[in-house]
């Protein structure tokens, strides 16, 4: 049993990362369809001017945005129920853990247009995310 909330927290601070390398890929994206200023009163303008890779890059950083906004509140949910004295089964922690990872794997494979690996990492992201909730919820109720 995981008696800890610091793997959650890690967890989140993963995941605030791997959201951070999709904003970054997204602005070499508009680095590299030539930022101008004027280009600053409408970005999202910009995307017909993206190579492949910068129009897939804005794609992962927009999942991106989806994907903490639904694994955060699972972790946060795991780091109260643990902070409340209650126990979280083993697979708390790895399914935790992995979802970041499962991010990275993501936005790299949407960049390399990989769409079966970036598939099954979403798939696996979303499972991780729907476990960590399922087993905060057991330990609340």
């Amino acid at each position: 049993m995981a008696s800890s909330a610091t793997p959650y927290v890690w967890s989140l601070i993963l995941l605030f990362a791997a959201l951070l390398i999709s904003i970054i890929l997204l602005y070499a994206a508009r680095f590299s369809a030539r930022l101008e200023v004027k280009d600053l009163a409408a970005l999202r303008s910009m995307f017909d001017r993206f190579p492949a890779w910068g129009r897939r890059a804005s794609w992962a950083q927009q999942n991106s945005f989806e994907a903490f906004a639904m694994h955060a509140p699972a972790a946060l949910h795991a780091v109260v129920a643990v902070l409340n004295g209650h126990a979280l089964p083993g697979i708390a922690v790895p399914v935790a853990l992995a979802h970041p990872v499962l991010r990275v794997a993501y936005i790299s494979a949407y960049l390399l247009n990989v769409p079966i690996a970036r598939s099954v990492a979403w798939f696996l992201g979303l499972l991780c995310s729907g476990i960590l909730y399922g087993v905060g919820l057991e330990a609340l109720v």
